[in-house]
C-alpha cells in the first residue's frame, strides 16, 4: 500500500478519514514492516486532535502550492509519523550532502579516515558555488576533513563537497544507503556536474527515505554516540535555510536545504525539548521557487507548533511554567 495520506478533504468527516489513514500507515510501517516489532501506542484522543489539525495545515499548504510537495514527519519520542506523497522521488540538490556527511562519519568511526586528516586545496577541484574554497590559496592552504564538512553544510560549498565525495567514494555512500534499505536515495553525480544531470544522473531521494535516514542516525543505528553527536553538531551549523526560518531563535536544528531550478527541499531534525522530530519537505515542478521556500517554512512552523506543545505539556495538555502557581 502506498505510504501517502489523502490529499483532498472536505469537511470534518473527510479530515477524520485522512487522519486515520496516517495512523494506519504508522501501524503498517512500524508494525508489519518491522519483523514483529509492535507499533507504538496511539496518541491520546486530545493529541490526535493536534495531529489532525497539523495534517489539515499541511494539506492547505499543499493545495495552495503551484507545484508538487512531499512531506515526511516522525515524532522521535514515540515513532508516530505523517506522510504525504512520501514515496515520490524528488531531486535532492544540496540536501544529498546529508548522505555524504553520514558516510564520512561512518568511515571515521571505522578508522578508515580521521576528521583531522588534511587536504591541500587544488585549483582543479574548484567548481561554481564554492564561496569559501574559491577564496583559499591553491597549493598552500591546508584544511581538515571536518573543516570541509563544515563548509559543505554551513555554506553548501560544492568544491568541499566534491573533495569529500572523492575521499569517501560515491559507491560507499550508496552502499550505506542500501544497508539502511533506502533503495530510492542515490548519489549519482558530483556537485555542478551539469553534463551528468542532463544525462539523467540526478541525486535523488524520497521524503520517507530521507526521514528514515535521519531517524536511524538520531537513534544511533548507524554511528556510535560520539560520532552521532558530532554529526548532528556539524549538521546544526547555522545556515540560511527554510525549516528554521519561522521558528524561534536558539532552537537547535540539524538540517540541510537544497535548491535547483524548480526545486526546493529541506530535511533535518528539530531538537524540541522533550519532543524532537525529523522533518523532510520536498518540492518540485515549482512555478515560483520562492513559493516552494515559503511552503517548506509554513509546514515547518505548523509541525513545530504541535511538537512544542507536546513537549511542554502534560498528558492532559496543561503547561506548568516555573513562574506560574497552581490554581
Amino acid at each position: 500500500m502506498p505510504k501517502r495520506t489523502i490529499t483532498a478533504c472536505f469537511g470534518v468527516a473527510c479530515a477524520t478519514v485522512a487522519y486515520l489513514s496516517v495512523f494506519f500507515l504508522v501501524a503498517l510501517s512500524l508494525g508489519l514492516a518491522a519483523a514483529g516489532q509492535a507499533a507504538p501506542p496511539p496518541p491520546s484522543e486530545k493529541q490526535q486532535v493536534l495531529w489532525m489539525k497539523l495534517e489539515k495545515s499541511i494539506l492547505d499548504v499543499d493545495r495552495n502550492l503551484d507545484g508538487v510537495m512531499g512531506v515526511a514527519l516522525v515524532d522521535l519520542t514515540d515513532g508516530h509519523r505523517y506522510l504525504l506523497h512520501a514515496n515520490d522521488v524528488f531531486p535532492q540538490a544540496s540536501s544529498i550532502k546529508i548522505c555524504v556527511l553520514a558516510e564520512l562519519y561512518r568511515q571515521v568511526q571505522q578508522g578508515k579516515l580521521k576528521l583531522t586528516d588534511l587536504y591541500t586545496v587544488i585549483a582543479s577541484d574548484l567548481v561554481q558555488d564554492s564561496d569559501i574554497m574559491s577564496g583559499l590559496t591553491p597549493g598552500v592552504t591546508r584544511i581538515t576533513l571536518r573543516d570541509l564538512a563544515t563548509m559543505m553544510v554551513a555554506v553548501s560549498d560544492n568544491s568541499a563537497t566534491n573533495v569529500l565525495i572523492d575521499r569517501v567514494g560515491m559507491d560507499n555512500v550508496n552502499a550505506l544507503l542500501s544497508s539502511q534499505g533506502l533503495a530510492q536515495t542515490r548519489l549519482r553525480r558530483k556537485m555542478m556536474d551539469v553534463k551528468a544531470a542532463a544525462e539523467g544522473r540526478e541525486n535523488v531521494s524520497t521524503p520517507d527515505e530521507m526521514m528514515r535516514l535521519l531517524e536511524a542516525l538520531y537513534r544511533g543505528e548507524i554511528l556510535n554516540k560520539e560520532m552521532t553527536d558530532d554529526f548532528f553538531k556539524v549538521l546544526s551549523t547555522h545556515k540560511d535555510s527554510w525549516i528554521p526560518r519561522l521558528l524561534p531563535d536558539g532552537l537547535k536544528i540539524a538540517n540541510k536545504p537544497g535548491a535547483l531550478e524548480g526545486v526546493r527541499n529541506d530535511s533535518g531534525v528539530v531538537f524540541v525539548d522533550k519532543r524532537p522530530y525529523a522533518i523532510c519537505v520536498m518540492t518540485t515542478y515549482l512555478h515560483n521557487e520562492r513559493d516552494g521556500e515559503e511552503a517548506i517554512s509554513n509546514v515547518s512552523l505548523a509541525a513545530w507548533r504541535v511538537f512544542d506543545r507536546l513537549g511542554r505539556a502534560s498528558e492532559y495538555g496543561r503547561v506548568v511554567s516555573t513562574a506560574n502557581s497552581s490554581k
